[in-house]
């Protein structure tokens, strides 16, 4: 599995705050599930990367979840994003930058989001796609 070698976090209050924050995005990206607009897959990754440093019980849970790790699990392990993945996130997020800038008045913040929007995409766009199960 990816990130065995990352060492575990020996501070008491950093490894708690990584456990809250990672049970935090754990409830987000289940939540995220239902709700198309609340992304699960970032939510999750950001679980992972909390708990591979405060908790490698939890990090294996994650990862090994029936439900849950499939999400994330080949993107953690170098193997790419499903094409469904690719056009599903890049969708949602032009939709959700396009209500913002209609929302937001701010220039700068449009450019920002606009910005931000096209280097997101062009990441995932560069990711391996894994062939269609």
């Amino acid at each position: 599995m990816a990130h065995r070698d990352i060492p575990t976090y020996r501070n008491p209050v950093a490894r708690y705050v990584l456990l809250v924050v990672g049970w935090l995005s754990v409830t987000l990206g289940i939540i995220g599930i239902f709700l198309p607009v609340l992304p699960t897959t970032p939510f999750l990754l950001l679980a992972a990367a909390c708990f591979v440093r405060s908790s490698r019980r939890f990090y294996d849970w994650l990862v090994t979840h029936p439900r849950l790790g499939p999400w994330f699990r080949d993107y953690l392990e170098g193997k790419g994003i499903p094409l469904k993945g690719k056009v599903y996130a890049i969708t949602t997020m032009w939709i959700s930058i396009g209500v913002s800038c209609w929302l937001v008045p701010m220039f700068w913040a449009r450019i920002g989001m606009l910005t931000s929007a096209t280097l997101v995409s062009l990441y995932i766009l560069r990711m391996k796609t894994l062939p269609a199960r």
